[in-house]
Order: C-alpha cells, then structure tokens, then sequence
C-alpha cells in the first residue's frame, strides 16, 4: 500500500470516526483491516473519558476491530503522565462522567465533594455528562477559588449520539475559567502535548503522520500545526458549517474512515 507524503504512521480518532455510540460505522471495520495488514503503525488517540483503554479495546475488539490496549491513548491517560510529571504528589479533585481512575494509575484523587475542607491541590475536569450537576461545578468553583489549579483534559463542546449532539466540557469551562479567574491546562487534543505524546507512543515524526479525525478544529487543524497531516471525515460531528467557518483547510476530506485506504493509495 503506498502512502500519501507520509511513510510514518496513522493517528485515527475514535468517536464518530470508527463508531458512533460504540457501534462501528460502515466499512470501519473492513478499512482497519486493510490498514493492519500493509502494516501501517497506528494509534487511537481519543478526548474519550467514559471508559477506559482496556473496556475500549475491549469494546472495539469485539466490533470486529483488530485493535489492543497497547493501541490506545486516551485523554486520561496522557493526563495522568502529565500529573505525575508536573503535580508529584498534589491530591486531585475529579469531575468526570465516567469511571477512568484505572487509567490515572499514580494521581491521588479525592472526590470533588471533598473540596469542603480546602485539601485539593488539583481540580482535574474530564468529559461532561450527569455528573456535571450544579453542585459538583459549584464545588470545583470553590477550589478554584482558594487556589487549586484546574487541569481539563480536553475542552470539547460537544460530540455525537445516536440521538444527536450531546453538550461536553467545553460548554462548561469557559464559565468556570472567567468565574474563578484562572486558565485551565488543557492537556488532551488539541493540545500539543497529546500529539507529542502520540508521536512517542508510536516512535513517529510528525512530518511522516496522518491524523484522522471529524472534528476540523480539535482534530485535523490542530495536528496540521504540529506538522502533522490532517486527514477530516464527513461523519460524527462534521457539520458543512463548521468546515466553511474553521480557521484552516484540511489537508485532505474524505467521506469516512472506510475511504481512507483508498486515499493512502491514490
């Protein structure tokens, strides 16, 4: 299989690029496939924060995908390195819809209600959802407030469900950013710390990586930036509007994940 300008290795969005709600979208499976066996090297790098790496693959796997553990980087795991690397030791307040502490091995974390006792060094906001009530946002408020630094590990506004567009954290942390006066450290895509991290999973060079995504800003723009090569799908959360209204062009647009061999090979 040749490649385009890229003789590296794949960087593929999960959520609305290989599935939406979990279930793999058409002719995923069967692209996947094609790309394993030319022996392209790749990783799955996904702002996800409801399931771990390990119930990903899991779920993955038994969708027909040839995909292991080792094959996954995630928000929380890449946020996970980064506290134990720039916060050793800090007790993290977390507020996440979804259980992923298996994948933030050596953070101290308390939980969010805590807070009340002004212990928490750390508030780390993962992905939206019910867990997202006025009390827990209230609660990260007043950590703020009294000094803890506020990590997010992605600031996307929204995603795709087989109902439609679900709100997610982005909708959440500009409010707590201007109500507490602090800036988040955002720490998962589009950051550059996510791509560089992805890069060294892999032992790639940006210059000789593709990344594969359908959200044009998070995903593909901001990859191109760090010299990487943006490949964005029309399906999950790609909307026209958007695409006319983003601050950069793709480097190449595809309908689906499943044209994605054929381009490789054009």
């Amino acid at each position: 299989m040749e490649r385009i300008g890229v003789s590296g290795a794949a960087l593929i969005d999960i959520d609305g690029v290989l599935t939406v709600d979990w279930q793999p979208l058409p002719g995923a499976v069967a692209a996947m496939e094609r790309l394993r066996a030319a022996g392209l090297p790749l990783a799955l790098v996904t702002n996800t924060t409801s399931r771990t790496r390990a119930r990903i693959a899991a779920k993955l796997a038994g969708a027909g995908f040839p995909i292991g553990e080792d094959d996954i980087l995630t928000a929380p795991s890449v946020t996970a390195a980064y506290l134990r690397e720039h916060y050793p030791g800090a007790r993290c307040a977390l507020l996440n819809s979804g259980d992923v502490r298996e994948d933030l091995a050596g953070v101290t974390l308390v939980d969010v209600a805590e807070g009340a006792r002004g212990d928490v060094d750390v508030v780390v906001v993962g992905g939206a959802g019910d867990a997202f009530s006025y009390a827990a946002l209230n609660a990260v408020f007043r950590h703020l407030q009294r000094g803890a630094r506020l990590i997010a590990m992605h600031r996307n506004l929204y995603w795709r469900t087989s109902e439609g567009f679900d709100l997610d954290t982005g909708a959440f942390l500009p409010g707590l950013e201007r109500a507490a006066r602090v800036e988040a450290e955002v720490i998962g895509k589009p950051a550059e710390a996510f791509y560089a991290t992805a890069l060294a999973h892999l032992g790639a060079v940006a210059s000789e990586t593709l990344m594969v995504g359908d959200d044009i800003e998070t995903d593909v723009l901001a990859a191109q930036r760090f010299g990487i090569t943006g490949v964005l799908v029309r399906t999950g959360k790609y909307l026209p509007e958007t695409h006319r209204s983003a601050t950069g062009t793709p480097d190449h647009v595809v309908d689906s994940f499943a044209d994605l061999p054929a381009l490789l090979e054009a």
